[in-house]
């Protein structure tokens, strides 16, 4: 059954943004795919979750094990009433609601070679190290994909064995390099020159490429990949093209992405020969001193049927003790072991983190993603991530056993690293949660099941003024389909009581802007600890950041971009303020401005429709009836992709010579051509069939959503001549006014007698609704027009559409959640916190000490943009202008020209440009 086929089976709506990131056939490969999963505390649940969410075809949930207080730490499908109870048949009908599209089953027995057999991929969290290498080996032998992932206090351990060949089809996250062709001369070798466009593009030695849209060289046009050589002027060396037609004009040339195969041994001979992914050789020995730590801990269960007790010195002497007699790994370079890192390890080892599992779990999914649908590179094959930069440092009081004995209650796990005096601190703080998305659901879970606020004084306000829409569903957990149309913020609310019934979550469906300043004022903030910003704007970002800083109140925040994602601290006095990233990740705000959309596009962003925010058609006449809709969409279709494209050719012809002898259609202009219209070319179909539902939807008649009755109907209709394209299609999508509007409908009542025409707000995340459907078979079209390969990225320019996983979201919510223990605990010097970037396709993990503020001087002054201004007693006063000057603040903004000296401003002044002005 091919994709085209089984496509049928994805829906589209809900995986729009994960379409995205993962492709078509990635995505069916996932939907037919069985997975095993094997414990289900914390981790195993965020795992489940991420690949439920994703869309996997059948997940079977192992875990015999009765619930205890010390899961509910991190296990959001459990709760107080589960306990004694198998937390696989306890999570099931939860994990299951997830997705109906998902079959979700538990397996109460042992895992045998006859149940393995069964699945393509299997997962063991939080297991024995004998049932790893069991299970391990035979999944080896039997070529089922199989991982260990594990968390233990603040660090996790992920391996992965995808067998001896495994090969990925598709190795990177990025779009297959294209560019436009200036040129292609005749020899061996040819030579290819690049139109010069505004964008460089970075092809490589080896890369093969094939062309597309040539004229003139056709024997180019969809021929077998090709290697290249890049010369030192940036030209392409691309083969023999001796015997090959003149080049005339045209064309593009586009990367070919190769399969690499990878090769993984089993974990009983990786266990002793770990390959470990590492940005530094310092993290590479960091690592395999976690690596021992593990193996110790194992041994310290084997031995004794437990972990070690929560902070207990004799315990963890007794690790150390294990770990230093191990035997040494292979292949290294007899570094020796670091024993206090071991020995921490071993101290908090006994506790369970909702952040930990929540990172853990998003990279576990990803990978098991990757071994389904065979898209980006997995591990290779350990990886080791720690936070122990959560605990105190150095010198500082380390928390007491008795502090972090078990209480019998569900923060526990969490207890068991920090103490109790640190949860009930937990508990007091109230905090602002802007934004009710994918990232603000995952951190709503995470306080909830930290308890953040969930004291008789704390609580969780969550901002948001969106609703519920059907593409939220495949990673915004806390809603359901019962949820679409209601607010966000109100639906999260109450989901967030319903993982834990302590905390109160306030819901305000609002913008954080200037508009609301009277709500989220002075009285607000003043009692708000701290916030979190999971935005999808920068501009939003930015606004959030500067009311934290001139409350002077933490910040957290977080963003994603498909597999990439990044999470933030911003402490008063510590570090540096929130800047707009210049990473990779800024690109999520990129516009197109008009100037890009051109009449003479060179690339496939050129050729996006403007369809902004009121949509309105225009006819001499109203359509009566949905043939009348069909006709009209078959017009604009020849207006727009035949006979505008003759009328330019007539007035440039492909041989029009300026005065200066060049030829017009040259350098970036290429030479477009007319597209004759067929009801058999999808492309063609999509866009009559959207353009004619819009145009039906306009003027309150039913549209169709029958394509093979509209391609028999077109069959039966003429095709619009020139002179009625022109005359009855022209112009019949127009952006207009709110006020121009008005006016317009008034005028077409009068003039028709009929019903006003209804205007259309674009709205790019409904699927169903023709409007995305439209904007992509224009571009395509357009693409087509000019022999531009077409991309199916058309639809995110015009939507801003940020493509967008769940184990992405997942992750860097729970690097925020790190972040949090800091915020929360003690004063912490600047070398405690930590920023973070991962990519997920590229197996990145990066973490490091932020900026601390900028001081800025003034005389005898100095401050930061954290500080207020205060002026000593005795200090001679300074003068605004004087200020204003050293700030290059000229001329004095008016509004300040009336202050004679500083300390008129000494109340509240934020010394920055932007501020002053």
């Amino acid at each position: 059954m091919d994709v085209l086929e089984t496509s049928k089976l994805v829906d589209e709506e809900l995986y729009s943004r994960q379409l995205y990131v993962l492709d078509m056939p990635a995505m069916q490969r996932i939907r037919e795919a069985k997975v095993l999963l094997s414990g289900l505390q914390g981790l195993g649940a965020e795992v489940a979750k991420n690949l439920v969410l994703m869309g996997v075809g059948s997940l079977t949930l192992h875990d015999p094990h009765p619930t205890c207080w010390s899961d509910l730490a991190a296990q959001f499908f459990l709760s107080e009433q589960d306990l004694e109870t198998s937390r696989a048949e306890a999570s099931r009908e939860l994990v299951a609601k997830l997705n109906k599209g998902v079959q979700v089953s538990v397996h109460t027995g042992d895992i045998t070679e006859e149940l393995l057999l069964g699945f393509q991929v299997v997962v063991l969290t939080t297991s024995k190290l004998e049932e790893q290498l069991k299970v391990g080996t035979l999944c080896h032998e039997l070529g089922i994909c199989f991982l260990v992932a594990d968390t233990r206090g603040l660090v996790g351990q992920l391996f992965c064995d995808f067998g001896e060949d495994f090969t990925v089809q598709d190795p990177t996250e990025a779009e297959p390099l294209t560019a436009a062709i200036q040129h292609i001369s005749q020899g061996s070798p040819g030579i290819l020159t690049l139109r010069k466009e505004t964008d460089d593009h970075y092809f490589c030695d080896g890369d093969l490429v094939t062309f597309s849209g040539i004229e003139g060289m056709v024997e180019l046009n969809g021929c077998d990949p090709r290697p290249i050589r890049v010369q030192e002027d940036g030209t392409l060396e691309i083969g023999n093209t001796a015997t090959f037609s003149r080049y005339l004009r045209g064309g593009a040339v586009t990367e070919v992405k190769r399969p690499k195969t990878v090769s993984h041994k089993p974990l009983a001979v990786a266990l002793l020969q770990p390959r470990i992914v590492a940005q530094s050789p310092q993290e590479v020995h960091r690592a395999q001193c976690l690596h021992q730590a593990f193996r110790a801990l194992h041994q310290f269960q084997h031995l004794h049927g437990r972990l070690p007790k929560p902070w207990d010195p004799v315990d963890a002497e007794m690790v150390v003790g294990l770990a230093r007699s191990l035997e040494p790994l292979k292949g290294t370079k007899g570094e020796p072991l670091d024993e206090a890192l071991v020995k921490t390890v071993a101290l908090s080892s006994a506790g369970g983190l909702s952040p930990m599992a929540a990172t853990m779990g998003a990279v576990a999914a990803q990978e098991v993603l990757k071994a389904i649908s065979r898209k980006f590179m997995p591990l290779d094959q350990w990886l080791y991530f720690d936070a122990l930069d959560c605990l105190p440092e150095d010198g500082e009081p380390l928390p007491k056993p008795e502090d972090c004995a078990p209480r019998g209650c569900r923060y526990d796990g969490q207890i068991a690293v920090f103490g109790a005096g640190f949860q009930e601190k937990l508990s007091w703080q109230h905090y602002l949660l802007v934004g009710a998305g994918a990232i603000g659901c995952e951190l709503l879970k995470s306080f909830a099941l930290v308890g953040l606020g969930a004291g008789p004084s704390g609580g969780v306000t969550v901002a948001d003024m969106d609703h519920v829409e059907h593409s939220n569903l495949s990673r915004q957990f806390l809603f359901t389909t019962q949820d679409i149309g209601r607010l966000k913020a109100e639906v999260a609310a109450e989901a967030t009581h319903r993982l834990n019934s302590d905390l109160q979550v306030t819901p305000l469906t609002m913008l954080l802007d200037p508009t609301t300043e009277h709500i989220f004022g002075d009285n607000f903030f003043s009692r708000v600890d701290g916030v979190a910003a999971a935005l999808d704007s920068f501009q939003a970002r930015k606004y959030v950041a500067a009311r934290c800083t001139h409350y002077l109140k933490p910040l957290l925040e977080a963003g994603t971009q498909g597999t990439m994602g990044h999470a933030s601290v911003f402490m008063p006095h510590v570090t540096e303020a929130y800047r707009a990233p210049t990473s990779t990740l800024a690109s999520e705000e990129t516009t197109y401005p008009v100037c890009t959309l051109r009449y003479f596009p060179s690339r496939v962003e050129h050729t996006v429709l403007t369809l902004l925010q009121e949509v309105l058609g225009i006819l001499r006449e109203r359509p009566q009836t949905w043939q009348d809709c069909v006709l009209w969409a078959l017009g604009h279709w020849q207006l727009c992709f035949c006979y505008s494209i003759m009328q330019l050719l007539n007035h440039f012809p492909p041989d029009k010579v300026l005065e200066d002898g060049t030829l017009f259609w040259s350098g970036p202009k290429q030479c477009p051509q007319p597209l004759e219209f067929d009801a058999n070319q999808d492309t063609h179909l999509l866009y009559v069939l959207a353009a004619a539902n819009l145009y039906a939807q306009m003027h309150g008649l039913p549209g169709s959503r029958d394509q093979t009755a509209l391609r028999g109907l077109l069959k039966l209709l003429p095709l619009p001549c020139r002179q009625w394209g022109l005359r009855t299609a022209q112009h019949p999508f127009r952006l207009l006014g709110p006020e121009q509007l008005k006016k317009l409908q008034e005028v077409l009542e009068v003039w028709s007698g009929s019903p006003p025409l209804k205007p259309l707000k674009f709205e790019k995340d409904n699927d169903s609704n023709f409007h995305m459907d439209f904007v992509a078979a224009a571009a395509s079209l357009r693409a087509q027009n000019y022999g531009i390969l077409p991309a199916n990225r058309s639809q995110r320019i015009v939507g801003k559409i940020i493509p967008a996983i769940a184990t992405t979201t997942a992750a860097v919510a729970g690097l925020v959640g790190l972040e949090l223990y800091k915020v929360v605990g003690r004063p912490r010097p600047l070398s405690a916190f930590r920023h973070c970037f991962l990519h997920l396709a590229e197996n990145r993990f990066n973490r490091w000490v932020p900026f601390a503020p900028a001081i800025q001087k003034f005389h005898h002054l100095t401050w930061t943009c954290w500080d207020r201004l205060k002026v000593p007693a005795g200090q001679p006063e300074r003068t605004l202008k004087l200020l204003l000057a050293h700030l290059q603040v000229s001329p004095v903004p008016p509004c300040l020209q009336a202050w004679p000296n500083l300390a008129w401003l000494a109340a509240d002044l934020s010394f920055t440009r932007n501020n002053l002005g």
